[in-house]
This record gives C-alpha cells, structure tokens and sequence, in this order.
C-alpha cells in the first residue's frame, strides 16, 4: 500500500512554495518568489509579499499538481506553515489550504516553519535517528532544537537574542554597499578573502555570558563591530578590503553557530546534526561544520541549497511525519502565529 500523498504550502515570507511528498519522497516542488520586488526596498515588505502570494499561489498549485502529475484528488492531507513569520503571507497560505482541505474533504494540518527546515532533510538523506540536533538558520531566525521526534517531540535549547545570523549579513551587506539581500554576495567576497584578517568578537562565547547563555546566539554586537571597523578605515581615508572584512566577518559567524552547537551534541549525547534554513547555504558554515562534525565523530547532514530557502516541500515532509505518526489534524478555525514557539509542531 503506498503512503499517503502530502500537499504542503509554505508562504511564511516572500516564496509561495507548493510541494508533493509521499513518504520520504518528494514528487515536486513548485516555488514562485517575489524577491525581486522587495530588492529595491533593501528588505522584505509584507503588504508586497501578500500580494504577490495571492497572484502566485493558484498557479503555484496548479503547477505542482501537473509536474508531479497528480490530481487534486489524489491529496491524502494538506499542511501548510502557521508560523513563525509575516503575519499577511501566513493568512493568505492558511486561508488558501483551508480552502482546498474543505473542498476535497481531507485533513488540514497547520505546522511550525522552522520545524520544517529540519523535516526536509529526510527527502534527501531519509528517516531520522531515533534522536538528534537540528540548528536551523535563515534570514529571521538562529535556532538550536534537540529533536526526539521531528512530529511530536522537539525542544529548543537555544535561539538568537537579537540578530538572526541571516539578518546579520543582510545588516553587513548594506553596511558594505552590496546588493540585497546581502548574504550571497558576502558569501561570495569571502571565499577570495582571509578570515583571520580582522578578530571581530564571538558573543556569547566566554565568562558569565556563556554561562548564562549556553546554547544562544547573538550577531547584533559583531554587526556593530564590523561597522566601526569599515567607519574607522573610511574616515582614515583608507581603502576597505571587501575580501577580508567578507571573509572575517563570516568566519566569526559560523564560528559561534558550530562551537555551540558541536557543544550541545556532546553534552546531550547525540551522534547526528542537521542544518537547515536559508543561511546554511553559507559556504563557511558549511565547510566548519563538516570539519568541525568530521573532528567530533558527529554525521553531519545538510540538504542541497534548493532545499535551504523557503519551499513547500519542507511543509509537506513535516506533515507527512504528522500523519505517519497519527498526530490529529488541526480544526479549520486554528490562527496564524507570527512567533510560534519551536517546540510546538504543529496547532
């Protein structure tokens, strides 16, 4: 008997994003973006990013439907993000799946987006051991997340207190000039540069504030840091080396992320990391994790990069291990929640 046929509808922020998933397989995975509106801005508008979903989202699902060829009849469940994120896009993916769960009478489930970046690592490198770490990090958010069940148990052991890693780079991305958003493009600089050109500071990482902190992140101090250090070489009269400020700002970045987390796995016991959300495309993330992981005797499993930015697959893959694990579904009346808080899967 095959399992059941998942369509999951992700709109927390400027991607309408439409998806299939049966099991661990994902059949296709349409995305619409509306990023190049918001370019000329320097940063996302939710009035524009609703709008832009409710012109996309019929022919997003359209879409799907006829390059996974199947019909909409053929859905077993439909799951769509509730939260965290822009309030607008929220409402307009909910309203939309629940529109559809009513007309083809099947099962609603409303989930938690960041949760999901977690879930999608399984269409690629399949079913999750019985425990393990997730650190999801995107534009809006740096999260830490012991998982002992991707649907029903997950525990945040720390998030950002200011400054998401993703919104740090866009911050430095403006501060250098660059185009948004400003991460691929410092991504991009700091592979030419050196990255122990300029020790900018590790926050979070020494004395009372580490004790306190233990599993937290904070990027708002090394943004500022970077900005008086470009300041002061501006008001010098002396050129800015793009590479190195690129290179050494990433580095202590992905410094702090990776220190914390590796810290985690080993004071928890846990053998098995994943990373997923928008930023762990960065490739000095990437490349420090996999030494880092490699050092520590931990698998590291990272999806491909079209797996990192917002889509629906991610949506569907957390749905389908709601259904596989018999979670209830939501009511038609559940609301959008701009800060869902992580450990709750699903409303």
């Amino acid at each position: 008997m095959s399992q059941p046929l998942i369509l999951g509808i992700e709109t927390s922020c400027d991607e309408t994003g439409v998806a299939l998933v049966r099991g661990h397989d994902l059949l296709f995975d349409a995305v619409a973006s509306s990023m190049d509106e918001h370019a000329r801005f320097g940063g996302i508008i939710p009035e524009v990013a609703s709008r832009a979903h409710l012109e996309a989202m019929i022919p997003t699902i359209r879409r799907a439907l006829t390059e996974a060829n199947v019909d909409l009849t053929d859905v077993d469940a439909v799951a769509v993000t509730a939260g965290p994120g822009l309030v607008g896009p929220l409402t307009i993916g909910a309203s939309a799946a629940k529109a559809l769960a009513v007309a083809i009478n099947k099962p609603l489930y409303g989930v938690n987006h960041v949760v999901g970046h977690a879930a999608v690592d399984q269409l690629v490198h399949g079913a999750f051991p019985e425990r393990f770490m997730a650190l999801v990090v995107s534009g809006g958010h740096s999260s830490l997340l012991m998982v002992e069940d991707i649907a029903t148990s997950v525990r945040e052991l720390g998030s950002t207190l200011d400054d998401a890693a993703g919104e740090a780079f866009d911050k430095v991305g403006r501060l250098l000039d660059l185009p948004y958003p400003g991460g691929p493009h410092i991504d991009r600089l700091a592979r030419e540069g050196n990255p122990h050109a300029i020790r900018f500071p590790r926050a979070l990482t020494g004395g009372r504030d580490k004790e306190k902190h233990l599993y937290d992140f904070s990027f708002s101090g090394l943004k500022t840091s970077v900005a008086r250090w470009v300041e002061a070489r501006h008001d010098a009269g002396e050129d800015i080396p793009l590479n190195d400020v690129a290179a050494s700002f990433a580095d202590a970045v992905a410094d702090v992320l990776t220190a914390k987390t590796i810290a985690a796995c080993q004071r928890h016991d846990i053998d098995t990391l994943v990373i997923g959300g928008g930023f762990s495309a960065n490739s000095q993330l990437r490349d420090m994790a996999a030494q880092r992981c490699a050092q520590a005797g931990i698998t590291l499993r990272i999806p491909p990069i079209r797996y990192c930015t917002d889509n629906g697959a991610m949506i569907a893959s957390l749905g389908a291990s709601l259904v596989a694990a018999n979670v209830a579904p939501s009511t038609l009346d559940f609301p959008v929640d701009s800060s869902m808080p992580l450990m709750i899967t699903h409303v």
